[in-house]
């Protein structure tokens, strides 16, 4: 019972993304099958689980990235947003997967970044870590977006997902719907990075998955400091989602999945 708990607060703790849920899941499946009476015993065993699902996360990322890395070309300018990489997952990544084997492979190609506000996880991670890496990365706001893709710097959209839904609907951090909708104007490829875990086949569609709406202060402030008017109203959705319509493929460990997704996810299951 104390197991059990335990887990449904971790669980409260991202109600977006279905990745948590379903490892948490995992874990309980895995207490209950402990037959013993020592509570030693059970951590033991539960330790054990995490570090197989630690290492199968490890081998799903580098699939993902065997599997997109052919979508990069050389010369390539390849925009991202917010952190699907190796400071979010256990191994390589997923939307970064196919962008650090094209990297070994020798692939030439630049790698733009969103910031994405608020929280900055484009800034703070996912440049830090392709700038770490050696890979040719360029940081932009978000509302550069647009811009740059008019430009014809942009040829490809990877990002990762929280959740999808069983008709191909994505969630992800917040703007990832507007890179969507720009990536359709502009004609550019748009493809999301995820394991089989993170698609929720008890889901059927995007509008029904709750999205996370998170502090004010994270808007109304630059660090310590801050930037808009007192009492102003603020809405934070830490996420939106995109519709199928706009989803170029799925880039999971089991290979590239297309429209028609509500018949093909299911078909990947069988």
């Amino acid at each position: 019972q104390e197991v059990e708990n335990k887990a449904a607060y971790l669980d409260s703790a991202r109600p977006t993304a279905v990745n948590l849920k379903w490892a948490l899941n995992r874990m309980l499946d895995c207490a209950k099958t402990f037959s013993g009476n020592d509570s030693r015993g059970l951590y033991k065993q539960l330790e054990e689980e995490a570090i197989r699902i630690h290492e199968e996360d490890v081998q799903l990322c580098l699939k993902m990235g065997v599997n997109g890395v052919s979508l990069i070309k050389e010369g390539m300018g390849v925009l991202t947003h917010c952190n699907a990489g190796a400071l979010a997952t256990t191994g390589i990544g997923t939307a970064t997967s196919p962008m650090y084997l094209a990297h070994q492979n020798g692939i030439q190609f630049r790698v733009y970044a969103d910031e994405t506000r608020p929280l900055l996880q484009g800034a703070r991670l996912t440049s830090w870590e392709l700038k770490k890496s050696g890979l040719d990365v360029t940081l932009l706001t978000d509302n550069m977006a647009a811009h740059i893709m008019s430009q014809g710097l942009i040829d490809l959209v990877i990002t990762g997902t929280d959740r999808v839904a069983a008709n191909g609907d994505v969630a992800n951090k917040i703007g990832t719907h507007g890179v969507a909708i720009l990536a359709k104007h502009f004609g550019i490829p748009f493809y999301v990075a995820c394991p089989y875990s993170t698609i929720d086949l008890n889901t059927a569609e995007g509008k029904d998955i709750v999205i996370e709406e998170r502090e004010a202060e994270e808007v109304t402030h630059f660090g310590l400091r801050r930037t808009a008017p007192e009492e102003v109203k603020v809405r934070n959705p830490a996420f939106d989602v995109t519709p199928h319509e706009l989803v170029t493929g799925l880039i999971t460990e089991k290979g590239i999945i297309r429209a028609p997704f509500a018949e093909n996810l299911g078909k990947e299951y069988l």
